[in-house]
């Protein structure tokens, strides 16, 4: 495929990057220009912007928890149709996972990519000294195309004349500058920032900012051309059918699969379509998903119905199976404690048996209690903000069979969070870690399987097959029959 493409990295985190990004994607776009986006990393928060800015889903590419091989054909699948795509890299140009060389790097990214990389640079504290950082970088690693730079934080005329001379001496483009400009920036908190899904006008509105100081300040033209001149990228698209279902039949088609669309017909606890319902937590409290994870369920067969627990007394009529991801509980404890009747909907659906799939947020209100709030009861544990930040990559086995993942299933995966659970995992673990540290970690009781470590299910298609079966098994067994009512 011959997508346009660029690279959006820097010499450190804080430099910019996201406001580059995310402004260049809106720019773009309101030219009419077909904008794919893309965030290196694990990151879920950014993405969100970058959907709003593009209108389309903000998709991650992450060499550690889905291997380099994938990253080329999940950007290719993202990014299918599109005139134009752009990746926000992750911390600083080079830096990757913890003693790992170049692994999940940028720019390791940008290689496996073939794509040119735009610097951005904050040159709020420095003048001709910017030529010597820029030529550190371009000249670090030969592989990496250093395709121009965008100086960040300029203070004046004056300042940036110095600054250009300088770069002109080096030999660098200079493709962007953008002055201090406060008001564009967006609240953060203590893991990144507010997503926007927590403050949609204002993010509309900080966004529209972006794109009008980017449009201002950069040159458009030439970051397209510069974009325009990635080779072709050699791949086969990602597809969540073919991930799941590699071999086809002989007439060319997937052969039904017991929990494919082609599973049976309408039943207790189906869609009308004949589908098992997976219910996807979503709305302010639950902001931090995959839009590969919907795809791969999607494709194994289930119907994926989303729910605001913030919002819904009730799951979706005919729920079958529940997925609980990430997001920020501990700001809405107070109000997902007194939505009581959709904590005892999910207390009574995992009793009964319910297959649930819940990744950190999801864990925590699962728990007896959330900083002293009542939350679901549905593992016998107690949950409470920290002032310690756990933060890294994580090379995980499970350990218990689970409606997730089988014993021995090996996943990467993430851990983000500044909340501790005690216990920190059940008479039943869900993974045993084996990197950076040796201990074992989540709950995996009837069919629930909770844990901190978010997971990438491109790399284990497995997993969501698996759980779409117990879904479909579920569906036959206890279906739910409520209809969601929602608060006004």
């Amino acid at each position: 495929m011959n997508i346009p493409r660029l690279v959006i990295a820097a010499p450190s985190s804080g430099s910019g990057k996201t406001t580059v990004a995310t402004g260049l994607m809106a720019a773009f776009s309101e030219r009419g220009l077909a904008v794919s986006p893309h965030k290196a990393g694990p990151d879920y928060i950014d993405p969100g912007y970058h959907a709003l800015a593009t209108g389309r889903p903000g998709r991650n590419l992450d060499a550690f928890m889905c291997g380099p091989e994938l990253v080329a054909p999940l950007f290719a699948h993202g990014a299918a149709g599109c005139d134009l795509a752009v990746v926000e890299g992750v911390m600083g140009l080079y830096d990757g996972a913890a003693g790992r060389g170049e692994l999940a790097s940028t720019a390791q990214v940008a290689k496996l990519l073939r794509a040119p990389v735009v610097l951005v640079v904050d040159a709020s504290s420095q003048s001709r000294s910017v030529a010597a950082l820029v030529h550190g970088f371009a000249s670090f690693d030969p592989q990496v195309r250093l395709g121009g730079v965008i100086l960040n934080k300029v203070g004046s005329d004056r300042h940036e004349a110095m600054l250009r001379e300088a770069l002109e001496e080096a030999g660098m483009p200079v493709l962007g500058v953008l002055r201090r400009a406060p008001q564009v920036a967006a609240p953060s908190r203590h893991l990144g920032l507010v997503p926007v899904a927590e403050r949609r006008a204002d993010a509309l509105a900080a966004v529209s900012a972006l794109a009008d100081q980017v449009r201002a300040g950069c040159d458009l033209e030439a970051l397209l051309a510069l974009a325009r001149t990635a080779p072709t990228l050699s791949c086969e698209a990602w597809s969540p059918e073919q991930a799941l279902f590699p071999h086809p039949a002989p007439s060319g088609r997937h052969q039904p699969h017991p929990a494919s669309p082609a599973f049976e017909a309408r039943g207790p606890g189906r869609s009308p379509g004949g589908r098992p319902v997976v219910a996807v937590a979503g709305g302010a409290a639950f902001t931090f998903s995959y839009a590969e994870h919907a795809e791969l369920l999607t494709a194994a067969g289930a119907e994926v119905v989303t729910f605001d627990p913030l919002r819904d007394e009730a799951l979706p009529q005919g729920t079958t199976g529940l997925v609980i991801g990430g997001g920020f509980p501990e700001v809405y404890a107070p109000e997902l404690s007194a939505n009581e009747p959709l904590r005892r909907a999910v207390a009574d659906f995992a009793a009964a048996g319910g297959p649930v799939a819940a990744e950190c947020a999801g864990l925590l209100y699962l728990a007896r209690s959330l900083d002293g709030k009542p939350m679901c009861g549905v593992l016998d544990a107690d949950a409470r903000m920290s002032e310690r930040l756990t933060l890294g990559y994580r090379e995980a086995v499970a350990v218990s069979d689970s409606a997730l993942a089988a014993t021995g299933t090996r996943l990467r995966g993430h851990e983000f969070h500044r909340t501790v659970i005690e216990p920190g995992s059940g008479a039943a673990p869900a993974w045993g870690f084996t990197r950076p540290e040796r201990r074992v970690e989540g709950f995996v009781q009837q069919g629930v399987h909770a844990s901190y470590l978010h997971t990438h299910w491109a790399a284990e298609p497995s997993v969501a097959l698996r759980f779409t079966e117990a879904a479909a098994a579920a569906a036959v067994a206890a279906p739910v029959t409520a209809v969601v009512a929602t608060r006004p």
